[in-house]
């Protein structure tokens, strides 16, 4: 049987002291067939569950056994609904923490009732987007994650249209709130961004997990492939004293002030990016605020906008 049931019905057995094979099925929503093979292994398995026939007969725990499930701490059971429980969590979380919360010992029950309470989550941005809405295939990866199959997937890198490609999802990591899929595929492990994936089918094929795999490892690793293109390109110049506070939440970690102000005011800075041509663009809505001294690329590129610019609007 699978995990997920075997706990679903050690917390039902539980909750509800005894119960019937009907019952279970409606609870887990499967055959009764299949509910009434789950009890018998757990019975197999060592659990303390057995049957009673006749009329108020059913299933429950030997001598009204309780199991705990959990073994957490007050504060442990209070982090984990402070985290997993905001009001706008999905339907099938909030029932599973109704569930979570029947399971804990008495005294735990009113902190974690009171955690799921304590927060709110807004998932949408400051221009009113959906921040969930591009990551519709999520659900899709997570469950191919979960049962070890492979998937076709579509996906569309920036600019280009969308390709099919067969791929072995090991697991889903998030980065500064951005979800990716890490998986394995015939140039080794790659790391997908979610936004991007436009359509999943599960192949039916199992997935082959490399030796050793560990997901955080694999994750780091790809990590550092992706950062290091973030600072494949340094451009060095000098910004107008003031300009530094634009400048740091354009670039947070990747900008460098280059000593004091001169005596002209201006600041020597070093900003780094995956390309001359990036950040050329990225510079160019501060004008006259920030003068690029090198590369000459990127100063090019600032002269061809410039030029661009000025062909659409006029000069000043």
């Amino acid at each position: 049987m699978r995990a997920d049931r075997l706990v679903a019905l050690l917390l039902f057995l539980q909750v509800r002291g005894r119960v019937t094979v009907a019952q279970v099925a409606a609870e887990l929503d499967v055959a009764e067939r299949t509910a009434r093979r789950d009890l018998e292994a757990l019975a197999a398995a060592g659990i303390p569950v057995y049957s009673q026939r006749g009329r108020g007969g059913g299933w429950s725990l030997v001598g009204g056994a309780r199991t705990d499930l959990t073994g957490l701490t007050a504060d442990e059971s209070r982090a984990l609904f402070l985290l997993a429980g905001p009001s706008s969590a999905s339907p099938e979380l909030r029932t599973a923490l109704r569930k979570l919360v029947r399971a804990l010992p008495t005294p735990l029950r009113p902190g974690a009732e009171a955690a799921v309470r304590a927060g709110v989550a807004d998932a949408t941005d400051w221009s009113r987007t959906a921040v969930t809405a591009d990551e519709p295939q999520l659900g899709a990866l997570q469950r191919a994650v979960v049962d070890g199959v492979q998937v076709r997937m579509g996906y569309a890198k920036p600019g280009r249209p969308a390709g099919e490609r067969t791929v072995h999802p090991l697991g889903i990591a998030s980065k500064a709130g951005v979800s990716y899929l890490v998986a394995g595929t015939e140039s080794g492990l790659r790391a997908f961004r979610l936004s991007r994936v436009t359509s999943v089918a599960a192949t039916g094929e199992p997935v082959v997990r490399p030796d050793g795999f560990d997901l955080a490892t694999a994750w780091r690793s790809l990590a550092a492939v992706m950062e290091d293109r973030m600072y494949a390109v340094t451009v060095r110049g000098r910004a107008e004293a003031g300009a530094e506070g634009v400048l740091q939440r354009l670039f947070g970690a990747r900008l460098r002030i280059i000593g004091p102000a001169v005596a002209d005011g201006w600041l020597g800075i070093e900003v780094d990016g995956p390309s001359a041509e990036v950040l050329a663009a990225q510079l160019a809505g501060l004008g006259s605020r920030v003068e690029i001294l090198e590369p000459a690329a990127a100063r090019a590129r600032l002269a061809e906008l410039a030029s661009e610019l000025a062909a659409v609007y006029g000069p000043p």
